[in-house]
C-alpha cells in the first residue's frame, strides 16, 4: 500500500519527498485527505532499437544454433492446427 503524502507536506518537505521516492518508496498524494495522484518512482527503461553495429557484434558473439534453419523448415512443412 503507498504511503499517503499531503499536498502541504510536499510542499514543505520536498527533499524528503524525493528521498522516499529514491528508496522506492510509492505514494499517493492527497488534497482535504481525499487521494489525487500516484506518484511512482521513476524505472529506467531500455530502449529496444540497437544500431545496426551492435547487433553484428551481438550476433557475432552469440550465434544461431546451427540447426535453426532445418527446424524452422521442419515447422514451414508442418500442417498446424487452429
Amino acid at each position: 500500500m503507498a504511503k499517503e503524502i499531503s499536498i502541504r507536506e510536499l510542499r514543505n518537505s520536498t527533499s524528503n519527498v524525493v528521498a522516499d521516492l529514491e528508496a522506492g518508496e510509492e505514494l499517493t498524494l492527497t488534497v482535504n485527505r481525499r487521494p489525487v495522484a500516484d506518484i511512482f518512482p521513476h524505472v529506467e527503461r531500455r530502449d529496444p532499437w540497437v544500431a545496426s553495429t551492435e547487433l553484428r557484434r551481438i550476433l557475432r558473439e552469440a550465434p544461431a544454433d546451427p540447426k535453426l534453419l532445418d527446424d524452422l523448415a521442419d515447422v514451414r512443412g508442418a500442417e498446424l492446427d487452429d
